[in-house]
């Protein structure tokens, strides 16, 4: 029996091209061909919590931009995919950069896919080890455009499998174990929590409303959602954001060859604005 024949809801490939249409456009998501799969899978869901009969029911929804099924369908198909101190080298040079900057200044950073805290939580303590206190002159926005994620992320609490490859001294300095009802979890300790705020953020929306500088800024594994277009367009809006002398930090898998006139690369997926563009 073919796939599409033991499905619970009839998916044609007219309703998957037009569900790559609208998170292309909401989001600058390109999903690949191949991913019709893995959108039935996750869309389906939705339609079952919302008792609806068809796909054709469900993305005519959509056609009203505020509805607010737009939240649910965005979360849906955003993949997060994260770990403490993933890509550690990054957080090698970024404390090493944090310790440069001229004493007496907040340094600013910013998470601009942060997903479920891992990222910006580790950019805090990368910061805290960099100036050897519990206070750093150092303040992190993380943002994300799934809000369910982003909500995990603030709560900061998180199965002790996910710091067990940390070593012992940061497991014991910048987490607490769960005990009772929590036990098997931990929470991120109070000064990490401290450095951190979360605000949604769509990175394809027309207006940011956080405004420069930042003395760093990571975005990564994000661009690969992005065609080439869409990625340099939103370089071109990220590298304004950053000091004359600010880091842009992307994913292991990401190149940027075609936007040399807008960032430069300075280490392993590591990038400076180039001097004549970001402007």
């Amino acid at each position: 029996m073919a796939v599409a024949e033991a499905r619970e809801f009839a998916f044609a490939r007219s309703d998957f091209e037009r569900v790559r249409a609208l998170i292309h456009g909401r989001a600058g998501i390109s999903l690949a061909p191949a991913k019709r799969d893995m959108v039935y899978s996750r869309l389906v869901r939705r339609l079952r919590a919302l008792h609806l009969d068809s796909f054709g029911d469900y993305l005519a929804r959509l056609d009203d931009p505020d509805n607010p099924e737009w939240e649910a369908f965005t979360n849906a198909l955003t993949t997060n995919l994260t770990a403490f101190f993933r890509e550690p080298h990054h957080f090698e040079i970024l404390a090493g950069h944090l310790r440069l900057q001229s004493r007496g200044e907040t340094l600013r950073l910013w998470s601009s896919a942060s997903s479920t805290g891992e990222e910006p939580y580790s950019m805090a303590m990368a910061a805290i080890e960099a100036f050897g206190r519990d206070d750093p002159p150092v303040r992190i926005l993380a943002t994300d455009v799934d809000t369910q994620v982003l909500a995990a992320a603030e709560r900061g609490v998180y199965p002790i499998e996910r710091i067990e490859k940390l070593d012992e001294e940061r497991r014991r300095r910048f987490f607490s174990r769960g005990t009772g009802s929590m036990e098997g979890y931990c929470r991120v300790a109070e000064p990490l929590r401290r450095l951190v705020s979360f605000r949604p953020l769509n990175l394809l929306a027309e207006r940011w409303p956080m405004r420069g500088p930042f003395h760093g800024i990571f975005c990564r594994n994000v661009m690969i959602y992005f065609d080439k277009p869409t990625q340099h367009r939103l370089l071109a809006r990220l590298t304004p954001l950053l000091t004359p002398d600010g880091l842009l930090f992307a994913g292991h898998s990401e190149s940027f060859f075609h936007a040399a006139d807008v960032v430069t690369p300075c280490g392993r997926t590591v990038y400076r604005r180039t001097a004549k563009g970001g402007t």
